[in-house]
């Protein structure tokens, strides 16, 4: 038909709307250090940072510290992960549990992991353990509030149609209750796991000796900017595919959600 597009062609112009804007950004920065309007120690252009991603990454530093921190960021999240949606369930099941907790969740839900750090040190020491512990409480808290969110939207109309059938409390839910939820818990990890990047920075950034924060506070106090991008960038990249793989994952487990 006239004025129909092609399914390829339709994939090719939403590639191009998506790659135009970072590519459009780069050769503007490019540009504005050609014209020296930037200095390069404070912002390196996206030839240099080039440079040295290549050069961490034929040293083998680049992959070696990623790899680190993408340990200490399974460890936490994994944990955050299991008991946020334990404790979660929980909460939304027992007004009784949720009442009693609720003020101390409230009152710990807007405390920075960063501001746990001193306690932190006190507790685990400079180890691994006060690293995943950091990561851990980013984590946890959209977990376990997006977790009880989607507890509590259960449709009234399914828990009528469980009462009439005289459906064993076990039974509503784990076939009713968590189906329902799953769309609200799939969205608390990928926000957890998002955080949990973030926090991985700030753990390395005190009394480390590896990871990609410890990548970057070392190429900032050795004035290496463009090392500092390369950590930068490494860590967004990073987050996005993980991020894509919990989408695929929340796909295959709620085939019925319907996107927009």
């Amino acid at each position: 038909m006239k004025g129909r597009r092609s399914p390829v062609f339709a994939k090719i112009s939403s590639l191009v709307l998506y790659v135009f804007l970072p590519f459009a950004l780069l050769a503007l920065w490019q540009g504005l250090f050609a014209l020296g309007v930037v200095r390069p120690l404070l912002l390196p252009p996206p030839t240099r940072i080039a440079a040295a991603f290549a050069e961490l990454l034929g040293n083998g530093d680049l992959l070696r510290h990623l790899g680190i921190s993408m340990l200490r960021v399974c460890e936490g999240f994994l944990a955050a992960a299991a008991l946020g949606i334990g404790l979660g369930i929980a909460l939304g099941l027992s007004r009784t549990l949720e009442k009693s907790l609720d003020l101390v969740i409230q009152l710990m839900k807007p405390i920075p992991p960063i501001a746990w750090v001193p306690l932190t040190i006190l507790w685990f020491g400079i180890g691994e353990e006060s690293k995943v512990f950091i990561i851990f409480l980013g984590a946890f808290f959209p977990i376990l509030m997006n977790t009880i969110d989607g507890i509590r939207q259960t449709d009234v109309r399914f828990v009528e149609v469980a009462r009439v059938f005289e459906t064993s409390r076990w039974r509503f839910v784990s076939r009713v209750v968590l189906p329902g939820a799953l769309p609200s818990i799939m969205t608390g990890l990928r926000f957890g796991m998002m955080v949990a990047w973030m926090c991985v920075v700030a753990a390395e950034l005190v009394a480390a000796s590896s990871g990609i924060g410890f990548l970057i506070m070392d190429a900032r106090q050795m004035m290496q900017t463009d090392q500092v991008f390369v950590g930068m960038i490494t860590i967004g990249a990073t987050g996005k595919l993980l991020d894509v793989v919990l989408r695929k994952i929340e796909r295959r487990l709620i085939a019925w959600k319907v996107e927009f």
